[in-house]
């Protein structure tokens, strides 16, 4: 069975696109979105990232070639972003969600 056949795999998949369109959607209202709107477009933010960590992993576990060629289109587009050449995904994933704690301790600050 391809790992892409699997109906966990594909509902992840589905449910990682539904909060990536939100998420995206959403971003450039950020500035002038109310504080709870806010803390929720970063709840999505950090839920996002664990989904998307979780789907890497998955991925790396994989000998199906599908499953290496999605991985490597993985690496590749943080290229694009600027990341050094083979970046230990860990490391992104980490620092995202840094970026996220950050953020959620900036809105406890004015509560």
């Amino acid at each position: 069975m391809s790992f892409f056949d699997s109906e966990v795999v594909r509902a992840e998949l589905a449910h990682i696109g539904e909060l990536q369109e939100e998420v995206y959607s959403n971003a450039f209202k950020f500035p002038t979105m109310s504080k709870e709107d806010k803390k929720y477009h970063v709840d999505l933010l950090q839920k996002l990232i664990d989904k998307q960590r979780i789907l890497y992993t998955r991925l790396s576990l994989s000998d199906d070639p599908e499953a290496q060629e999605m991985k490597q289109g993985i690496v590749n587009s943080t290229e694009m972003f600027g990341l050094p050449k083979n970046v230990d995904m860990n490391i992104v994933f980490d620092n995202m969600n840094q970026m996220v704690e950050v953020m959620k301790k900036e809105f406890d600050k004015f509560d």
